[in-house]
């Protein structure tokens, strides 16, 4: 590999195995951290010469003996602007960085969001030793958290890193665990909620189980510990799929909503609170300001050495102050 402010250069020689098969077929198979896309853009591009002939066509046969010469471009800047912002970082090398995303913090622009997300964070934070995703000095963003939920989150440094977490994502061999107080006690304590996810049929700005065309999805959940007869219940959640907002849909589809979760509440699925409450108690459960739902732990296999890594965070400390508060009732 060539020095960083340098392109990279690839070099292939077909073999007679791979002989009439595709260009990006055959560089796909042969160069590892390079998605078949990418190499399709590179191509396109005209940064992939077949012996001496620079090739635009993906779909163009290779014979036995073509020395194939891929150029990869210096990563350009990012079109979001890197913002310095305080991370919680649990683990940063060369190939990721893993982080405790706070409340309130969104994952990557869009409208509505267009700065001070965490894309911004990441790249004011890693700079140049983001190598690039795409062609673009960027972090690879694999899985996101919903605005309002904290927790573990890794993202990718480099192509190859990005390239390896995707395929364990799409897998389903990544182990992310949540925990989360709804209110009541589900029953049965532990359970699989199945159910397929797709958009509200009447507010397109919510996900809820349908009847058709949804996306399958599978949440288990087993209790940990109740409050107050029955008020609310601490939970943790395993994603076996990872579908938009999936928790929070399966949770309030079974009339257990998480607390302070507002947008999937819904009448009547919430107990009614204890007379003896101050005002003040009361409102510390009514006006919770976000969903309590923490993603506390993170598994997968490092994309460099192979070795399965494990990264786990406690409550912050507005879900502490909650779960204490609901012990003391």
């Amino acid at each position: 590999m060539t020095q960083k402010n340098n392109p990279q250069i690839e070099e292939v020689l077909v073999s007679a195995q791979q002989a009439e098969q595709r260009l990006d077929r055959v560089l796909t198979e042969s160069l590892d951290g390079l998605s078949r896309s990418r190499l399709k853009g590179l191509i396109e591009a005209g940064h992939v010469q077949r012996n001496t002939d620079i090739c635009r066509q993906p779909s163009q046969k290779v014979a036995v003996g073509d020395a194939l010469v891929v150029t990869i471009p210096i990563a350009i800047d990012p079109v979001p602007i890197g913002q310095a912002m305080d991370l919680t970082i649990l683990h940063e090398d060369a190939d990721l960085i893993v982080i405790d995303k706070p409340a309130g913090l969104v994952v990557h622009p869009a409208p509505g969001n267009p700065d001070h997300t965490l894309v911004n964070a990441l790249i004011a934070h890693c700079g140049e030793d983001l190598t690039g995703i795409g062609g673009v000095r960027r972090p690879g963003i694999v899985h996101r958290l919903d605005k309002d939920t904290s927790g573990v989150m890794v993202a990718a440094k480099t192509s190859q890193a990005h390239a390896a977490l995707v395929t364990q994502f799409s897998d389903r061999t990544v182990d992310r665990a949540y925990r989360a107080i709804v209110w009541g006690i589900p029953i049965p304590p532990a359970d699989n909620i199945e159910g397929p996810i797709g958009r509200h049929p009447r507010n397109r700005k919510k996900m809820a189980v349908v009847s058709r065309g949804g996306k399958h999805a599978l949440t288990r959940y087993r209790s940990l510990t109740s409050y107050c007869d029955g008020l609310a219940t601490l939970i943790e959640c395993k994603l076996e799929t990872g579908r938009t907002h999936q928790i929070r849909v399966h949770l309030a589809h079974r009339k257990h909503p998480i607390v302070g979760d507002l947008t999937y509440s819904r009448a009547g699925s919430r107990r009614a609170l204890p007379k003896s409450l101050e005002p003040a108690e009361t409102t510390i459960l009514t006006e919770f300001p976000r969903q309590a739902l923490h993603a506390f732990r993170l598994g997968f296999l490092h994309p460099t050495t192979g070795q399965h890594v494990d990264f786990e965070t406690g409550f912050p400390p507005d879900i502490k102050n909650l779960k204490t508060f609901l012990e003391s009732l």
